[in-house]
C-alpha cells in the first residue's frame, strides 16, 4: 500500500515538475527538505504526533518551509499532510528523485563485494555497466560484506547479478543435496 502512495504522488509532483520545466529546481529542492528531516528526526516525530491536531500541523509545514522552498513544493507537502499521508513523504520524495534519475538516464547501483574494491576496479564495474544498460550515467553505491566470502553481488533496481562465492556454494550444496535424494 505505502509503494501505491508513494508512486501516486510522486508521480503527481513528478509531472507538475516536467509541466512547469522545473524537474532540475524541485529536485534540488527536495533533496534538500529529505536532508533537513532527516537531520531533525524530531521534526518526523512532531509531525505523526496523534495529539497535535491537522490545523496544527499546517500551520507548522507554513512555518517552517513558506519562503525556504517554492510554494508549489510547500503546498504539496501541505496536501500530504492534509491526507494524513505525511509517514509517507520521505518515499514519495524519494519516488520524485528516482523518477528524476529515469528521465536523466541515471543508472543507481549497489554493489556488495567481499574485499574493499580499488579505484581502478571501480572504474570497470562503472564502465561495464555503462556498456552492458541504457543508462548514460551510473551513480555508484559500494559496501563491503564479508559474508559473500568472494566475489561481489551488484542491483540496479530488481536486477540482481551475484557472483558472490557464498551464493555459488549454496547452489553447490542444493545440487548435492539433490543427488542424495535420487539415491
Amino acid at each position: 500500500m505505502a509503494k501505491l502512495i508513494s508512486k501516486t504522488y510522486g508521480e503527481a509532483i513528478f509531472e507538475l515538475a516536467v509541466a512547469e520545466n522545473r524537474v532540475d529546481a524541485l529536485s534540488e529542492e527536495i533533496q534538500t527538505v529529505l536532508k533537513a528531516l532527516e537531520e531533525n528526526p524530531e521534526f518526523s516525530e512532531i509531525m505523526k504526533h496523534p495529539k497535535i491536531i491537522k490545523e496544527e500541523k499546517l500551520q507548522i509545514i507554513e512555518n517552517v518551509f513558506k519562503g525556504r522552498v517554492s510554494d508549489e513544493l510547500t503546498g504539496f507537502i501541505r496536501l500530504i499532510v492534509e491526507k494524513d499521508r505525511y509517514g509517507q513523504l520521505e518515499e514519495i520524495m524519494q519516488y520524485f528523485l528516482d523518477e528524476v534519475k529515469s528521465l536523466k538516464g541515471i543508472g543507481v547501483a549497489w554493489v556488495r563485494s567481499a574485499l574493499p574494491l580499488r579505484e581502478e576496479q571501480k572504474k570497470r564495474i562503472e564502465a561495464k555497466l555503462l556498456e552492458t544498460t541504457c543508462f548514460r550515467e551510473m551513480e555508484m553505491h559500494y559496501q563491503v560484506d564479508d559474508t559473500l566470502i568472494g566475489g561481489m553481488v551488484i542491483r540496479i533496481g530488481d536486477r540482481v547479478a551475484d557472483s558472490s562465492i557464498r551464493t555459488k556454494l549454496s547452489h553447490l550444496e542444493q545440487q548435492l543435496l539433490k543427488i542424495q535424494l535420487q539415491n
